[in-house]
């Protein structure tokens, strides 16, 4: 079973940065640059409820550029080759494939935004962006900014809250792993069943929530946390 810090994919390109503080300064900016990404893209939709929301490859490719922007000569592109994830059973499609699974994926997500609810549509998104796995570094980050985007929109609201979803995930990814890898075995025996993402979700979001009461009660002096997503 993986723990957190496992299930990460074997990069293919070499690190621009070697000097690993410089590393995670880096990484800690553009987690901050791919959130206040991600924010864009809901406030697009959310202060212009009539323009309907469709989910494209550009974008996806946009917040990955934003979280491996510096880090990575693949930032915003597909990645070019096969690629193995440690720490997991799961065997990422091939390169040549993963356009079109990735258009597929957003076509799931157009065609039943009005039928499907807000969380399950996230815990989707979450679950088969990280099955296709179509980047060379950043997967993970990129496919849980694209799920909060996603459920952000559906519900038509910028999520109030300080501990966002992505940074709970970020601070503990050891249940966010399993819930993964329910999904990955359900799939195998050819179902799709996120239910347990969804459940992640659903648990994580009342949490977030939860802030808000903390908020008001303590006569608003909490201040917001450091966001932390990669």
């Amino acid at each position: 079973m993986a723990t957190d810090g496992d299930r990460q994919s074997k990069a293919q390109a070499p690190a621009l940065i070697h000097d690993e503080h410089a590393k995670a300064e880096r990484e800690a900016r553009n987690a901050l640059q791919q959130f206040d990404g991600a924010i864009a893209i809901v406030d697009e939709y959310v202060q212009e409820p009539a323009r309907k929301f469709s989910l494209r490859p550009s974008r996806i490719l946009q917040l990955h550029r934003f979280a491996l922007d510096g880090l990575s000569a693949f930032a915003g592109n597909f990645r070019p080759a096969d690629v193995e994830i440690e720490g997991s059973d799961h065997e990422p499609v091939g390169a040549h494939v993963v356009p079109e699974l990735v258009e597929e994926m957003c076509d799931y997500i157009n065609e039943n935004w009005e039928n499907k609810s807000a969380i399950h549509l996230a815990a989707y998104t979450m679950w088969r962006l990280n099955w296709i796995h179509p980047f060379d570094d950043g997967n993970g980050r990129t496919a849980r900014m694209i799920s909060y985007v996603v459920l952000c929109v559906r519900l038509g609201h910028q999520l109030p809250g300080h501990y966002t979803i992505p940074e709970q995930i970020s601070e503990n990814k050891t249940p966010y792993y399993e819930a993964l890898e329910q999904a990955d075995r359900a799939f195998k025996d050819d179902r799709i069943d996120v239910s347990a993402v969804e459940d992640l979700l659903k648990n994580m979001l009342a949490l977030q929530l939860a802030g808000i009461l903390e908020n008001a009660s303590d006569g608003g002096t909490s201040h917001a946390r450091d966001v932390k997503l990669h």
